[in-house]
C-alpha cells in the first residue's frame, strides 16, 4: 500500500496521461478505482484514459459510474459527452442517442454535447437533423463577419432545410 495522499496520486495519473503516458496512468487509475469505487471523480479519470487508449468498451462502466456519483457540473457534462461519444464509437447508437438527449437537456448551453450529438445523428441517418444543428451552431456561434451577415438566413434555413427561398 502506499503512502502518497489519494489527491496526489489523482493528479499523478492526470499529468501521466496529459503528458503522454496513459498506460501508466490507467494503472494507478484502476488502483485507485479498487480503493475508492465509490468516488466519482476517479471514475471519471479512470474512463477519461481509457478513451485516450482506444478501449472505449472498457470506459463506459467508468463514465457510468462516474456520471452516478458526484461529479462536479463541468465534469459531469464532459464526462455525459465522453460516454455519448464512446457509445457512438461503439455503434451503440440508441444508447448514445440517449445519453445525448440527457447532456442537451441537462446542459443546454454546452454546445460541444450538440455537436456530438449531430455527428451522431449523421451516422444514423439522419442528415437532415444532423445538418440543421451544426447550422444552428455555426449561425448562434460564429464570429466570422462574413458568415454572420448570413446569420438570419442561415437561422431560418435551419429550421426548414427543404424549403426553396426563392418561391
Amino acid at each position: 500500500m502506499t503512502t502518497e495522499p489519494y489527491d496526489g496520486r489523482l493528479a499523478r495519473a492526470i499529468a501521466l496521461r496529459t503528458g503522454g503516458r496513459a498506460d501508466e496512468a490507467r494503472e494507478l487509475l484502476l488502483t485507485l478505482r479498487a480503493e475508492f469505487p465509490d468516488d466519482a471523480i476517479v471514475a471519471y479519470q479512470t474512463a477519461w484514459t481509457h478513451d485516450v487508449l482506444d478501449r472505449e468498451a472498457e470506459a463506459v462502466a467508468h463514465y457510468r459510474a462516474a456520471i452516478a456519483g458526484d461529479l462536479p457540473e463541468a465534469d459531469l457534462r464532459d464526462a455525459l459527452l465522453g460516454l455519448g461519444s464512446t457509445l457512438r464509437a461503439l455503434g451503440r447508437d440508441e444508447e448514445a442517442a440517449e445519453v445525448f438527449a440527457h447532456g442537451v437537456a441537462r446542459f443546454p448551453q454546452y454546445r460541444p454535447l450538440r455537436v456530438f450529438r449531430a455527428m451522431l445523428r449523421y451516422n444514423t441517418g439522419d442528415a437532415r437533423e444532423a445538418v440543421a444543428d451544426l447550422l444552428r451552431l455555426l449561425a448562434d456561434t460564429t464570429q466570422d463577419p462574413d458568415i454572420r451577415q448570413y446569420r438570419r438566413a442561415i437561422s431560418a434555413y435551419a429550421e426548414d432545410l427543404d424549403r426553396s427561398w426563392l418561391r
